[in-house]
């Protein structure tokens, strides 16, 4: 994995954890769709930090997804949430 994609991987976790963090975990009352999207943008986010002139599929909008893509955006999103769980709870 190339270093920007690995960094651009623990600033999502981040924003992901500190979006749970402040919220004081009211996302779990968030649909599927609504935790996937909030992945997909930060992850447009971190494109647009490190490549200047992105394709267009790399910074695609929710709708123009994959529905492969977004299930794996929202299991992303609840993976970073039962992983600060189970932190929390040792």
């Amino acid at each position: 994995m190339p270093e920007w994609e690995q960094a651009s991987a623990i600033a999502v976790y981040k924003q992901i954890a500190g979006f749970i963090d402040t919220t004081g975990g009211a996302t779990s009352n968030l649909t599927e769709e609504q935790r996937g999207r909030f992945v997909a943008l930060c992850w447009i986010g971190q494109i647009y930090k490190h490549i200047a002139n992105p394709k267009p599929s790399y910074v695609a909008d929710w709708d123009e997804l994959p529905e492969w893509q977004q299930r794996v955006d929202a299991a992303i999103f609840d993976a970073v949430e039962a992983s600060l769980t189970t932190t929390s709870s040792h």
